[in-house]
């Protein structure tokens, strides 16, 4: 449970993060958008604007699981760093996927903002509990959900609905063809008078 394994790693790095001074702490930045004919102008500038040493930025869809400069950035982090977005849509394309890159960003040891979403704020008190909520919500939504459909499974099979593929032979279409095969006739001819595979009519003898 993406809960449990927040919280501890959010309190750790809170006590640790933040205050050591062995190091030069980097604040880096992550811009996205969505197609070509879109700039990343803006998201740059506010970034810059907020302290930002490097932004990482790239043209690609949120739906996309494989988004390289976020890979990039995110393996860059180090303790005591920070990763800032003007948006929290510009990281994440739902309340899980925002939930997993902040888990990543928390057991690096750093601290995450989003500049127009002020609770998103990892880097201090207040925002560690704001993500805490969200995590704990997030997790009792995915339960209600699977609750949901385990009911709906049961009620359905109650009814009698079959899951999964349906059958490429009708029961009759079964009971002809093993009569065919009895009366010598090959399996790849009764497959292709019946449209299905060979291996469909060898595992009727099974």
């Amino acid at each position: 449970m993406i809960l449990l394994a927040l919280i501890p790693v959010l309190n750790h790095n809170a006590q640790i993060a933040f205050k050591k001074e062995d190091r030069n702490m980097t604040t880096y930045g992550y811009a996205r958008v969505s197609t070509d004919g879109q700039s990343l102008t803006s998201q740059d500038a506010e970034l810059h604007a907020a302290g930002c040493a490097k932004v990482y930025a790239e043209k690609i869809s949120g739906a996309r699981s494989n988004r390289p400069e976020l890979a990039k950035v995110l393996k860059r982090l180090d303790t005591g760093d920070v990763l800032i977005v003007t948006r929290l849509d510009r990281l994440a394309r739902s309340t899980r996927d925002l939930l997993n890159i902040l888990d990543d960003i928390a057991k690096r040891g750093a601290g995450f903002k989003s500049l127009h979403d002020a609770w998103a704020d990892t880097t201090n008190a207040h925002g560690r509990l704001m993500v805490t909520i969200l995590a704990g919500l997030a997790e009792f939504e995915r339960e209600l959900i699977l609750a949901r459909t385990s009911d709906g499974r049961a009620r359905a099979k109650a009814r009698g609905v079959r899951f999964g593929r349906p059958a490429a032979l009708t029961p009759h279409q079964r009971s002809e063809a093993l009569q065919r095969l009895a009366n010598g006739e090959v399996q790849a001819d009764l497959a292709r008078s019946y449209g299905v595979s060979q291996a469909t009519i060898s595992r009727l003898q099974a």
